[in-house]
């Protein structure tokens, strides 16, 4: 258990540090602070908003289990969506 925990910090702070460094290397004026690392993880740096914390966890009119987190790196899991998902899986 240990073990993967330690590999899945070091895999998330990796991803953090590629996508930092993606951001660093753009000009300051292009610079956006959001997008994805290698076009498959997304990631968000900017200022946490409430919309942008609703649209990722909380958002029923989004079909989809995982978002794009608010901020940070990886995916957020959309609370409606997956209820949505246990429910059907579980009428079967």
């Amino acid at each position: 258990m240990a073990k993967s925990r330690t590999m899945a910090t070091t895999a998330i702070v990796t991803l953090a540090g590629v996508a930092l460094a993606k951001e660093l290397r753009t000009p300051p004026e292009r610079r956006r602070w959001h997008g994805s690392v290698a076009g498959l993880v997304p990631y968000d740096f900017r200022r946490p908003t409430v919309a942008r914390f609703r649209k990722a966890w909380w958002n029923p009119s989004d079909e989809r289990v995982l978002t794009e987190r608010d901020w940070g790196v990886g995916w957020a899991v959309n609370l409606p969506s997956l209820a949505r998902f246990v429910r059907a899986v579980v009428a079967g």
